[in-house]
């Protein structure tokens, strides 16, 4: 590092006395230098140094002056109190004043605000705001700085502390010193870049210190001593550097860490008040106290070294870096220390510093790279180069050499005959290291360290500039003044060749033939006697690595990947594979490694081919040169034939056929054209194969044409080719029905045109041509095939006649028939086909999934319908001989049917807002289920929503005794949230009614001619008399109970014979009856008397404490003595019973469903099948309902 003097200033008044310049700024631009000198702020041009104006506005000194970050304006601070701001424009713009002498001001880094400090306050402006921000301080301000990001502000107090403040002048931490007022803080500065990620301040003080500090208030690095009071202090170069200049008349500049590393300029005659610095050039003005103003331009040079792919260089002028060129990784040696020279050799690193060398060698530890301190070599010489080897350095001064050992022991020196220019070490044994020096007369002398006698090697006519040898040392490079590049053989010392524009040479380290030199904006690479490849550069080259070219530009160093590709090509044209592998070795691009693998097999170079193809990675290639190599070492060594292989692998197809019919081998020639389906060019080499051959080349032909998507064509081509198997596979697979069809037609029988038979039916099966599909099975007399194919097209008539036919495809039909029957909602019809599929099961199994599928959807009325199919389904396999237990399932499915049929009105009540129900059948509806579901849960029944309902209908129609039954129920369930308050409403209004029900409501059995209670007893049975124990008929409609009673008949008397006697017409007997039982005997003669019928005899005859719940028998005169139309016959399917009821009430018209046996009053039952077109409860339509023979209906 070196300073120059740019230009310089003195500064006085009119009377000619020097004006103490009190502080000095840079423009944002570096285009201006402002100076506060006595009264005037002076506005100099930094680059000539001619003053452009000076500008008057204060009455006394001047002490501060600073320029806004944006450019737009500066401003002053001056004895006189006042601080006035700038225009760029170079006028006044604005002034405030304080209470006191104005000590420093400084502009935030980062906005408009001003800080100004008086010796007892600080204000702060800003152009946004109108008015100043004042704020006071206990100890005198002597100077201020804002950190970068503009948050804090940091105050230096006479008192030997430092106020950190924010921006409305708030102190937000406090430093003191530690020997307080006797070191006041004369100037700090904060850091402009941030230290491990908090900010720091450098703080002076009159105490010949340098200390380093958080924000916080934390010491932060090394306190240093200066050996002089200090008056300003300002960071340079991003802060990188500080300057420091004070009452010793110089300025310094130190490390950031507070080292001093360098004088600025030489000695002043008077103090150095200010001090400012800018970037790019690097500038420092000073001003001093007699009014002298001076500006140099501080020169940072390069100091580096390099060794192969190793490279150390200076940074911050303190650091060291070894940066490895080639893998990138860097290493930082903290010196602490100006360095002034450094060398690097292998694994040694020496640097100079003021007083020492330090040695430092590498290891290798589990991070990579390291280097620890070997020697410190306490020599303070000065030297224009530094070398370093094993054991030694060299010292060069000039035209005078000297070994240094380790050990501080100088061992040997040479005078050489002119000026050292260049000196490259050349590696070699521990104390033995041989180094290639250039002089500048010309001379290039080689040195051995332990030599004392230097060898010349050759002497050019102009002074040496750069110079290199080559790996083997057989060859030297050689670059004059004359921006020659010379290279000579060093066994002959005969110029080999010379080039031209050349300031840097170097020899490629891993190719005795290859070096490159730089010029002015070229790079050239040269390889042997060869003409030079040239390519656009800016910098000069250092060193060539393989393919990687190590160059220096604007003092950095960087590495450039050259593909050596021309090179390589030079080597080819003059067929040196070798030579060219080499260099291909040493890097070039994929491409270049598939032609240099190309060109040597085309050569038959297999040796070099091979290298080559396995850089690449090409396995084809490699498989082509083995298997050439085996062939050759069994004897086919046929160079035709070889070459023919090499072009057909190349893609020169028609070279390598005419090579392999040249050769004798036409069938490989026509192997190769069938296989990359050029069918006209395999053509010209058909031989006399016949039929055959030209078959199989059509094959060939349909199977390119089928992969090139020409499906029609390569179906033809194959039907041609006498193979209608493929062709058909082609067809299905395209869907051509017609041409399937015809070549089914076309086709001959036999055991070969099965398979393709076989294939058209699937195809055409598979795409929905059943019928046509049923042709081709009936040509192959599949009549199993056949009805599967009228199944699947859901011709059940010819299916079904064909079952009947054949028995043993009865499952085959009948299963997928029940499965369409089934989905269309014709269960009736399902089951029956189950059953004749012999599949009862799956009948079962559909039935109940749509049960619960109802349930789950709440359609309770469908639910009821699918139960009854079910006990249907049970009663046809009880009658079938199946087992007894199916009979207990009968009666369990139709009690289901009806509690979900009765249900389901009751849902449908609670859900629609209208119904079509009168609300005494809902009632009877829902006493006849509190009765049934009261021993059984059945899923989907909500028993709070069946009791809720018949509460309100309860309370409706007057039964308030069973709604206050059915409240008591409910309240023992869970009630939801939305339906509480209703229910307790609804219990409240029926507790204030009386405890009684409608004696209109009440049920009366016809038997025993007694009423029943609404609320059972839970001892008696469910829907049955509590005092005779018969069980109620109810009308499936309205549930009201029918005035109807079954009789059994005797003993002896068959169902036909009691259909027969009931049709017989009654006989009239005498107006005369008696009745003789066991008690009693007694006889009455009475025209109107109701014993005349027998039957009601027997009702009135009933005693319950003897007959108890027996039936009522019936004997053959009681039958003849019965109307037809008073009796209701329900025939049941086997095993049932037929069941026999008898009308008490001939007036009201009853009637059944043929299909169910379920009764209903006439006119309900008709309106019903009106409605909806069938039974309400077993769905049967009206039609089959007709055509069965109905029960006996009462008119």
């Amino acid at each position: 590092m070196r300073t120059v003097l740019k230009w310089v200033d003195k500064v006085s008044d009119r009377d000619k006395q020097d004006q103490c310049v009190y502080s000095l700024c840079f423009s944002p631009d570096g285009t201006q230098l402002i100076a506060a000198a006595g009264q005037m702020v002076l506005v100099y041009d930094t680059t000539h140094g001619s003053l452009i104006q000076p500008l008057k506005g204060h009455k006394d000194s001047v002490y501060s002056v600073d320029y806004s970050c944006d450019g737009k304006r500066f401003a002053s601070g001056s004895a006189d109190k006042n601080v006035i701001i700038w225009s760029n424009k170079l006028e006044g713009v604005l002034k405030y004043s304080h209470s006191d002498a104005v000590q420093c001001i400084s502009f935030n880094p980062n906005s408009t605000h001003l800080a100004s400090c008086g010796a007892s306050e600080l204000i702060v402006w800003s152009p946004e705001v109108k008015a100043v921000l004042k704020s006071k301080s206990n100890s005198k301000i002597l100077t201020c700085s804002w950190s970068p990001d503009g948050h804090l502000l940091a105050l230096g107090l006479a008192s030997g502390s430092v106020s950190i403040r924010n921006r409305n002048g708030e102190e937000k931490s406090r430093i003191d010193l530690p020997q307080g007022a006797d070191t006041p803080v004369w100037a700090l500065a904060f850091c402009p870049t941030k230290e491990e990620n908090f900010d720091t301040i450098c703080v002076t003080d009159w105490g010949k210190t340098m200390s380093f500090y958080t924000v916080a208030g934390k010491p932060f690095g090394k306190e240093r001593n200066l050996g002089f009071e200090p008056l300003c202090v300002r960071y340079m170069s991003g802060g990188e550097f500080i300057l420091v200049s004070g009452c010793n008349n110089t300025c310094y500049i130190y490390s950031r860490d507070g080292i001093r590393l360098a004088q600025i300029g030489e000695a002043h005659q008077a103090w150095v008040w200010a001090c400012a610095s800018k970037s790019n050039p690097n500038l420092v003005a000073l001003g001093c106290q007699d009014g002298k103003l001076a500006v140099y331009q501080v020169l940072f040079s390069p100091v580096h070294g390099i060794y192969k792919e190793k490279y150390a260089y200076r940074e911050h002028l303190t650091d060291v870096i070894i940066h490895n060129l080639l893998t990138d990784q860097k290493l930082k040696i903290k010196c602490r220390d100006l360095v002034k020279k450094i060398a690097i050799y292998k694994h040694r690193l020496a640097v100079q510093l003021g007083d020492r060398v330090t040695i430092y060698e590498l290891y290798l530890g589990d991070g990579g790279m390291h280097y620890r301190l070997k020697e410190r070599l306490p020599t303070k010489v000065e030297c224009s180069m530094l070398v370093v080897c094993t054991n030694h350095i060299v010292l060069c001064h000039d035209s005078r050499l000297q070994s240094i050992a380790f050990t501080g022991l100088k061992e040997r020196e040479w005078q050489l005959e002119a000026t050292v220019r260049y000196i490259r070490i050349i590696g070699g044994p521990p104390n033995r290291e041989g180094l290639l020096i250039g002089l500048s007369n010309g001379q290039v002398v080689k040195i051995y360290l332990d030599n004392a006698f230097p060898v010349e090697l050759l002497r050019i006519d102009s002074s040496v500039k750069c110079l290199d040898m080559s790996p083997s040392r057989k060859k030297l490079a050689v670059v004059n003044d004359r921006e020659q590049c010379l290279v000579y053989d060093l066994t002959t010392n005969h110029l080999l060749f010379t080039e031209q524009n050349a300031k840097f040479v170097a020899w490629n380290t891993s190719c005795e033939d290859m070096i490159c030199y730089s010029g002015t904006n070229t790079l050239n690479i040269k390889a042997d006697n060869f003409p030079d490849h040239q390519i656009k550069f800016q910098g000069f080259v250092v060193g060539f690595c393989s393919s990687k070219i190590f160059y220096f530009h604007q003092n950095h160093m960087s590495t450039i990947d050259v593909p050596l590709s021309a090179p390589m090509y030079q080597y080819l044209e003059k067929k040196l594979f070798r030579e060219a592998y080499e260099i291909a070795c040493l890097g070039v691009t994929e491409s270049d490694w598939k032609n240099l693998a190309h060109s040597a097999l085309d050569a038959l170079n297999f040796q070099v081919a091979r290298k080559s193809f396995c850089r690449i990675k090409d396995f084809t290639y490699l498989e082509l040169i083995f298997d050439i190599q085996e062939r050759r070492e069994q004897g086919d060594r046929e160079r035709d034939l070889l070459l023919a292989e090499v072009l057909s692998y190349r893609g020169k197809f028609k070279e390598a056929g005419r090579l392999y019919a040249r050769g004798g081998r036409s069938e490989k020639a026509l192997a190769m054209f069938t296989d990359l389906r050029m069918f006209d060019q395999g053509q010209e080499y058909l031989g006399g194969g016949g039929d055959s051959d030209r078959k199989t080349l059509l094959k060939k032909k349909a199977d390119w044409a089928r992969n090139i998507n020409e499906p029609r064509a390569a179906a033809q081509m194959y039907l041609s080719a006498g193979d209608p198997l493929s062709a058909v596979e082609l067809m299905a697979q395209y869907g051509w029905v017609d041409m399937m069809m015809e070549t089914g037609r076309k086709i001959s029988g036999g055991a070969e045109a099965e398979p393709v038979l076989w294939k058209i039916a699937g195809a055409l099966r598979d795409q929905g041509k059943l019928s046509l599909a049923a042709e081709m099975y009936r040509k192959l007399g599949a009549s199993d095939q056949v009805l599967a194919v009228q199944v699947e097209a859901g011709n059940w008539t010819e299916a079904l006649a064909l079952a009947e036919e054949n028995p043993k495809y009865n499952e085959t039909v009948f299963l997928p028939y029940a499965r369409y029957l089934a989905e269309n909602d014709n269960f009736v019809e399902a089951q029956k086909a189950y059953h004749k599929a012999g599949h009862p099961e799956e009948a079962f199994r559909v039935i109940r999934q749509l049960t619960e599928n109802a349930i789950t959807e709440n359609r309770f009325n469908d639910a009821s319908y699918y139960y009854w199919l079910l006990a249907n389904q049970a009663l046809q396999m009880v009658a079938t001989g199946s087992s007894s237990e199916l009979l207990e399932n009968y009666y369990l499915y139709e009690r289901y049917a009806t509690i979900y049929y009765a249900y389901h009105s009751i849902e449908r009540y609670s859900e629609d807002p209208f119904t079509a129900h009168q609300l005494e059948d809902l009632f009877n509806i829902g006493r006849y289920l509190i009765q049934e579901t009261r021993n059984a849960t059945l899923p989907g029944i909500s028993q709070f929503t069946l009791l809720l309902q018949m509460a309100k209908l309860s309370q409706q129609l007057g039964a308030y005794k069973l709604a206050r039954h059915v409240l008591s129920k409910i309240h023992t369930l869970r009630i939801p949230k939305d339906l509480q308050e209703y229910v307790d409403t609804l219990t409240l209004m029926v507790k204030g009614k009386p405890y009684q029900d409608n004696e209109d409501l009440l049920v009366m059995c016809y038997r025993c001619s007694s009423y029943n209670p609404l609320v059972t007893p839970n001892t008696a049975r469910p829907n049955c008399c509590t005092n005779c124990g018969q069980p109620f008929i109810y009308s499936f409609i309205t549930f009201e109970v029918l005035p109807l009673v079954e009789f059994h008949l005797e003993p002896g008397l068959g169902e036909h014979e009691a259909s027969r006697l009931l049709e017989e017409q009654p006989v009239d007997d005498d107006n005369w009856t008696q009745n003789i039982d066991e008690n009693v005997q007694s006889m009455r003669i009475s025209y109107e008397s109701p014993l005349h019928d027998p039957f009601t005899a027997r009702l009135i005859s009933y005693d319950g404490a003897t007959d108890d719940t027996e039936p009522i028998i019936v004997t053959r005169s009681m039958l003849k003595s019965m109307e037809m139309s008073n009796v209701l016959i329900c025939k049941y399917a086997k095993p049932l019973p037929t069941r026999f009821y008898k009308n008490l009430l001939p007036d009201v018209q009853i009637t059944t469903c043929p299909q169910c046996n379920k009764i209903f009053h006439l006119d309900d039952y008709e309106s019903m099948l009106l409605e909806r077109g069938h039974c309400p409860f077993c769905r049967t339509p009206r039609d089959l309902l007709q055509m069965r023979e109905p029960s006996h209906q009462v008119l």
